[in-house]
């Protein structure tokens, strides 16, 4: 596999949900992904719930390819970054084990106050760039 520093890994990843850019967004997305990424989100309780109603036991939310984590990834800066002033952050140390980093984030509003978070496991191929991204709001 190749030498990926986690630290940095992880702070190009956290880079890519405030990129303003619709360019810069693409760009960073295709320097990280795999081309068939999955990026798998466990959704908040309220989608959960909603879901249990409709008799769904499990839910899982999912983005495959490019042009789906792009347009994830800028839903999310739409409603979080340009509407809410929130930007995100890595707040612990990323680590490795062998083809896996872990990291947790947070999100910052405009004071500076921490108003949410999660962990991200992202398990990388052999190149380096993110297979399949583990999304734990609020973990």
């Amino acid at each position: 596999m190749t030498e990926i520093d986690a630290q940095h890994l992880a702070d190009r990843y956290m880079a890519q949900w405030t990129e303003p850019d619709t360019a810069g967004r693409r760009a960073a997305i295709e320097g990280l992904w795999a081309e068939n990424g999955t990026h798998i989100l466990r959704p908040p309780v309220e989608i959960r719930e909603i879901a249990e109603e409709l008799g769904f036991a499990h839910t899982t939310l999912e983005a495959r390819g490019y042009d789906a984590i792009e347009s994830r990834v800028a839903r999310s800066h739409e409603q979080f970054v340009e509407k809410k002033g929130f930007t995100f952050r890595r707040c612990t140390d990323a680590m490795r084990l062998h083809g896996v980093v872990r990291f947790g984030w947070e999100t910052v509003d405009a004071t500076g106050e921490v108003v949410g978070g999660g962990s991200e496991i992202l398990v990388l191929d052999d190149d380096g760039r993110i297979e399949t991204d583990y999304m734990f709001p609020g973990a």
